[in-house]
């Protein structure tokens, strides 16, 4: 029943700018802590961004002040914007839900997770 798709990935030079969404059915943005995470080739999966169900943030140190993380709970919908992208940023990223309304940095207490969507900066 629940679902989470992501889009909007794609490839873009060095301080170009995306923007990602998460399409959740299935789950209330009211009720559940929502996250981005990424994880690039060889490299274990990092929380990049949260956002509780009331609406509070916070940022990995690596992508604070470039990414910004927030939701439509109406369109029941998530989105990155992320502007000044560095090849470092390179990785498949995933929307995330966990079954509590405050949130966590681990991958382990997130119960849903979308398919990924690739994003690539190349220098």
């Amino acid at each position: 029943q629940v679902q989470l798709v992501e889009s909007g990935g794609g490839s873009v030079q060095a301080g170009g700018s995306l923007r990602l969404s998460c399409a959740a059915s299935g789950v209330t943005l009211t009720s559940n802590c929502m996250a981005w995470f990424r994880q690039a080739p060889g490299k274990e999966r990092e929380d990049i961004a949260r956002i509780n169900a009331f609406g509070a943030t916070i940022y990995a140190d690596s992508v604070k002040g470039r990414f910004t993380i927030s939701k439509d709970n109406a369109k029941s919908t998530l989105d990155l914007q992320m502007n000044s992208l560095k090849p470092e940023d390179t990785a498949i990223y995933y929307c995330a839900a966990r079954s509590l309304w405050y949130c966590s940095a681990h991958t382990t207490d997130y119960k849903y997770w979308g398919q990924g969507t690739q994003v690539t900066v190349s220098s």
